[in-house]
């Protein structure tokens, strides 16, 4: 039965603005479903210079947006907003954060819950004592965890911090933006990805490498911050800047697409990224590197192809025939339309919160209402 609405406030990086991050677009398609559900979303923003000159949502038709200028500011304009909210959200990389959960701890009487959206970044920062936005003592007090990564990061969340209850909540994709849309096949390979350090040499072990030693084949690289110093394959085209509006097409003008996972992602394992869902929902079959946990989120062979070496990518992309090559693809589509859209993040939420509603003594509100 789905659960009666709940009032929900959020504490988030940013959903007005999308430059240098990650978190709005996520919020904006978890927010705009469970609005879709009917639920009442505040989403509280800390106003900052640099979103504030480049806001390309401002106004989110599916939530009320409010943005504050200081923990102060926030205290006396929102506390009955958290204190009688049915469930209040503090996401990762919130200015503040610390002090910001201390206070939402202390306030709300419905459930609180902590939404990492860097959660292996989050635990590197802990064991280093970085607590710019988490300290390891707030854990317990937050009633649920909602992690980007799932596998046995989670037991580590709820057994060495002690968090009652950690459920993934991996990232998610748009389906009304990510489909399968005709275009002339340009390339044999392509990779989407900002250059990092960490990410270069798989990316030369799988894709450039395999570009080498094929020379008719066609590849091509977009993102920026890549090094001049970096020498392209004759046969690599390199796009310095994509923006996420041609991303579709882009996609859509690959045989296979590359996929290559940050160290950090690596060693937590189980942290599909967005560009995985995003590809994927193209129905562009693609071509991985491994980390634990791949395997929980696409079939190997039938939905998705892992790669070690050169060898192994001119061999997937040499071999497989079109027909196989369109199966895995569609496959893969399926698979993200089935599991992986904003719309499931929602309903995954509204589950957590179900279950964990009527273990809490809380005070009588929707949320402890909810059968």
């Amino acid at each position: 039965m789905k659960p009666a609405s709940m009032n929900i406030v959020i504490l988030g990086l940013s959903i007005t603005s999308s430059w240098g991050n990650g978190h709005a677009t996520t919020f904006r398609g978890f927010v705009r479903e469970l609005a879709a559900r009917g639920h009442q979303v505040l989403f509280l923003e800390r106003d900052v210079p640099w979103y504030a000159s480049s806001r390309d949502l401002p106004n989110p038709g599916y939530c009320d947006t409010q943005l504050y200028a200081s923990l102060d500011d926030l205290k006396s304009r929102f506390t009955e907003q958290v204190r009688e909210a049915d469930l209040v959200i503090v996401g990762s990389y919130v200015p503040e954060g610390v002090p910001v959960g201390q206070w939402v701890i202390k306030t709300a009487q419905g459930i609180k819950a902590f939404y990492d959206i860097d959660t292996p970044v989050t635990l590197a920062k802990l064991e280093r004592k970085d607590y710019e936005y988490l300290h390891p003592d707030l854990i317990s007090q937050y009633d649920l965890y909602l992690s980007f990564t799932g596998g046995p990061t989670l037991d580590l969340l709820e057994q060495k911090y002690g968090s009652p209850k950690a459920k993934p909540l991996y990232c998610s994709f748009d389906p009304e933006l990510y489909f399968p849309d005709p275009q002339e096949l340009k390339w044999d390979l392509g990779y989407l990805g900002t250059y990092s350090d960490d990410r270069q040499p798989p990316l030369e072990k799988l894709m450039l490498e395999a570009a080498r030693q094929w020379p008719k084949g066609k590849f091509v690289v977009a993102g920026p911050q890549y090094p001049a110093t970096i020498q392209w394959p004759t046969n690599t085209q390199y796009i310095h800047h994509l923006p996420p509006a041609e991303h579709r097409a882009f996609y859509n003008s690959q045989r296979f697409t590359q996929n290559i996972t940050r160290a950090d992602m690596i060693k937590a394992g189980y942290s599909p990224s967005v560009r995985l869902f995003e590809a994927a929902a193209c129905g562009t079959p693609i071509i991985s590197d491994y980390w634990d946990g791949l395997d929980s989120v696409f079939d190997f062979e039938t939905e998705i192809l892992v790669s070690y070496s050169a060898q192994d990518t001119l061999r997937f992309l040499r071999d497989i025939s079109e027909s196989e090559r369109n199966a895995i693809g569609e496959k893969a589509r399926q698979k993200v339309l089935n599991q992986h859209t904003a719309a499931h993040r929602a309903l995954e939420v509204e589950q957590y919160v179900q279950e964990i509603s009527g273990k809490l003594n809380l005070p009588t509100t929707k949320a402890s209402s909810m059968v």
